[in-house]
């Protein structure tokens, strides 16, 4: 039997298991490919003793319903990162893909899939290039890969935070107050725009449009009359003021490279304050609710679709690719075009101008 290796990498995402359990039954059919997962991305090959498992068919029966991963995930570390710890007790990093390769091929492993975001993939093309034969799966709830349409997970993100639109708004309502919502997406802006239109936000603020707080307090006043009134605030980890910085903090984990963003709301609500805003305000950070939970049908057909046509790459040799979601079909990109650059949000866009249309602000104009 041939062996497949299988990992998931960067945050946890809904969809990961539909994936990981579409591989394995497409690989069953072929009756020459057995597949194993390693645990925690690469973490799973690069830790001694290894720790990889065995993904039959029992293994991934119904886990296409089930958020997370069953092999588990990690932003930290990783192949050309590898954590390693000095004699003074600080934390340095070391490059082990080229010995990684070489225990791949011990163990018989004639390929990989790997299922992950931006900073997977660009891993993914790196192995390639040394000669791995690796195939890459788009991963992420930002949906900000530009080569795919859209990645699995979005919709269910998406889902979740409308869910909390919705909800706060009959609590705005009751109290008349301002309620933030500040949801995922890092430097992009998609969750954020999608759930403003769908929830009915007054105001969404993202990161590709900066906003004029001036601009954004008129905009949330005009919904007060003798001081009665209530408004709802839609904005992305990563919006910032106009000539302003995204609100993050450096990381102190070991092996966590990203800054971590959040609290953008608090700043917001301070900035309203400050401007002279007197209605009462609230604020909420959505957070990890966005990626936890079970898949919606979207998040899992596009999963399932990813993982049998990731492995039928692997049985055609296509090794260096990615697969992508594009004009309701399902393609193939090389890793380099799929990690050139990102997709964010365009201010000219339809969905831009269609949430303008129905007269939700983004603090510009």
């Amino acid at each position: 039997m041939k062996k497949l290796l299988v990992l998931t990498g960067g945050g946890d995402c809904p969809g990961l298991n539909a994936v990981i359990r579409a591989i394995v039954k497409r690989a069953d059919l072929t009756g020459e490919w057995e597949v194993h997962g390693s645990l925690e991305a690469y973490n799973g090959i690069l830790r001694e003793p290894h720790e990889i498992i065995h993904l039959t068919e029992e293994v991934v029966s119904g886990i296409h319903a089930k958020g997370g991963t069953i092999i588990k995930t990690t932003t930290k570390g990783g192949p050309f990162n590898w954590p390693i710890q000095n004699e003074d007790g600080s934390w340095g990093s070391e490059d082990r893909s080229g010995w990684m390769i070489e225990e791949l091929s011990k163990l018989g492993f004639e390929a990989v899939i790997s299922i992950g975001g931006d900073g997977s993939q660009r891993i993914s093309q790196q192995l390639f290039e040394k000669g791995l034969n690796i195939v890459g799966v788009p991963k992420t709830i930002d949906n900000d890969l530009a080569a795919t349409d859209f990645t699995f997970g979005f919709q269910t993100a998406v889902e979740a935070a409308t869910d909390a639109v919705d909800k706060l708004v009959t609590t705005a309502e009751s109290h008349h107050r301002l309620m933030i919502l500040e949801v995922m997406g890092r430097n992009a802006g998609w969750i954020a725009l999608h759930s403003a239109i769908a929830g009915g936000a007054e105001v969404c603020l993202i990161p590709e449009i900066p906003y004029d707080i001036e601009i954004v307090k008129k905009r949330l006043e005009a919904r007060y009359k003798d001081g009665k009134g209530f408004a709802n605030v839609v904005i992305a980890e990563g919006a910032h003021p106009i000539d302003g910085s995204i609100t993050s903090r450096k990381s102190e984990e070991v092996g966590y490279k990203n800054v971590r963003l959040g609290g953008v709301a608090y700043q917001l609500s301070s900035q309203l304050k400050d401007a002279g805003f007197t209605h009462d305000i609230r604020e909420m950070v959505l957070g990890h609710l966005q990626r936890g939970g079970t898949p919606n049908p979207f998040d899992r057909v596009l999963a399932t679709q990813f993982g049998v046509k990731a492995m039928e790459m692997v049985l055609d040799g296509n090794f260096g690719n990615m697969v992508v979601s594009r004009n309701n079909g399902i393609e193939v990109v090389s890793l380099k075009e799929a990690t050139r650059e990102n997709k964010n949000v365009d201010p000219e866009s339809y969905l831009v101008n269609t949430a303008r249309g129905v007269g939700i602000s983004f603090g510009d104009i």
